[in-house]
């Protein structure tokens, strides 16, 4: 009911032509729940994101950190619901840019376009970075030989680059295979680990007074247990692509989010467990998972290595699908230069914008962290591209009342279109306020500065656009994923 009534209202894709040609489509229904599914989590990228972000996790919440994740997770399924409810009403490619422009006009699509543009292609960065500077471990561990990570990081974004412009269904179960590959290795390490350790199992990791300084512990910690979750909005880009978007989407969201949550605590319990409880020594380790693995199993510890780099692939592949055709949409509808909505002619694939997402994080990765450690850099890009990517998400949430109200009223829902919303933004912008308030380490306190002037480029890229261009209002969300 309420998706018929959200398409009537639609202009008609080709109404209002954005460059003054046809606009591009993407290919319709080739993507099934199964895959936008994988995709998800494998943006999101467990092994990675995990083996790089928990130790600074355990030592700023201690022993109970598995609690940090469990609240991380509820913040996160708010944010889903958002993204859920707008998928339900209007599909589209442009996902934040589209639902907040639909929302409070188009000088904030504008502006959303560069924001989450950038945050996106910083964040990516450090996938980017990490993935030659992963590989050049293995190589230097198992093999004993150096090559420099700058040449594999280019080698391996080039392949990534290859099988995203060769088409979304391909590249899409490519990514779902590495993730499959992945998860399986880090459930039977983490089961194996369980075994090796079953007399040291407690349920201390569950216990808030386990918490390093209690509440406190637990804010410090809330931030990057929320950064580990990054990629779980994946699946609303491809919504032109998949089959059935209004129904596949919202569900890939949840069960992404639940399957997540649940891999985290077992990984986060066993990391913890396997370190005997020192969070010391588990802060102290460069990658805490590895060490645990190495612990008890020895020479099959390269499994916890191979995962990690599955997840690294995985994630990159998936990240750019996904990220960028955020940029194909904004460019085919007006927003960025319309260069950028163009697509191949046989596999309609927003080739483009996929080279520019890519050839711009491969030249942060190297330009940026060229004199860096790999596992610094990505932090650090991480951390950037986070703070831009978070207050995306804060805006969405403000937005989505304002939408239903505005455009469904007789569809508003008081607890799912507005309490969750709410929630939502009090979930998110306490994480925002952890990574931008003063006091910062460095680098970390010119980020909050680099972040507001990205913004200010982006509100006066908007006010200059929109002043040039008045139609933009009605190109806004105006190609809807399953609507002609």
């Amino acid at each position: 009911m309420g998706s018929d009534a959200a398409s009537s209202e639609l202009p008609s894709t080709t109404s209002v032509p954005a460059t003054g040609r046809q606009r591009e489509r993407l290919s319709r229904g080739i993507l099934g729940l199964a895959d936008i599914t994988a995709s998800t989590m494998a943006n999101i990228g467990p092994a990675m994101s995990f083996f790089f972000g928990f130790a600074l996790l355990a030592s700023t919440a201690g022993v109970a950190s598995p609690l940090t994740i469990v609240a991380a997770a509820i913040a996160v399924a708010l944010l889903g619901n958002t993204l859920a409810e707008f998928s339900r009403s209007i599909p589209s490619t442009g996902s934040f840019i589209t639902f907040v422009g639909r929302a409070f006009g188009p000088i904030m699509a504008l502006t959303m376009a560069i924001v989450v543009s950038a945050g996106y292609i910083i964040a990516v960065a450090s996938v980017v970075g990490i993935s030659g500077g992963w590989t050049s471990i293995i190589i230097a561990h198992y093999f004993h030989a150096h090559i420099a990570w700058q040449w594999l990081t280019v080698l391996l974004t080039l392949v990534a680059l290859g099988l995203c412009v060769k088409g979304v269904s391909i590249s899409t179960k490519w990514a779902g295979a590495l993730f499959a590959f992945e998860i399986g290795l880090l459930l039977v390490v983490s089961v194996w680990v369980l075994i090796k350790q079953s007399g040291h199992l407690t349920l201390a990791p569950f216990e808030p007074s386990h918490l390093s300084g209690g509440f406190k512990g637990l804010g410090l910690g809330f931030p990057l247990a929320v950064y580990l979750f990054v990629g779980w909005e994946n699946s609303a880009a491809l919504a032109e692509e998949t089959a059935e978007p209004r129904k596949a989407v919202p569900k890939a969201i949840y069960l992404s989010v639940a399957a997540m949550a649940a891999s985290y605590i077992l990984f986060s319990y066993v990391t913890v467990v396997g370190f005997r409880y020192d969070t010391k020594a588990l802060g102290d380790a460069a990658v805490p998972f590895v060490s645990v693995a190495q612990g008890v199993l020895g020479g099959a510890a390269i499994l916890a290595y191979i995962a990690a780099f599955t997840s690294i692939m995985g994630s990159l592949i998936a990240a750019a699908n996904s990220q960028a055709r955020l940029i194909f949409n904004s460019g085919r509808e007006g927003l960025l230069p319309a260069v950028l909505g163009r697509v191949t002619p046989r596999s309609r694939t927003p080739w483009v914008s996929l080279i520019v997402y890519l050839v711009i994080a491969l030249g942060l990765a190297l330009g940026w962290g060229w004199k860096l450690d790999p596992i610094a850099f990505f932090g650090d890009a991480a951390t950037l591209g986070t703070i831009l990517i978070i207050v995306t998400w804060l805006v969405a949430n403000l937005a989505l009342p304002v939408y239903y109200r505005r455009n469904h009223p007789d569809l508003f829902h008081p607890v799912r279109h507005l309490l969750l919303p709410l929630l939502g933004v009090a979930a998110i912008g306490f994480p925002l306020y952890e990574l931008v308030k003063p006091g910062q380490p460095k680098p970390f306190n010119i980020f909050p500065w680099i972040s507001l002037a990205i913004i200010v480029v982006a509100v006066v890229y908007a006010l200059v656009l929109n002043a040039r261009d008045r139609t933009l209002a009605d190109r806004v969300g105006s190609i809807v994923a399953d609507v002609d």
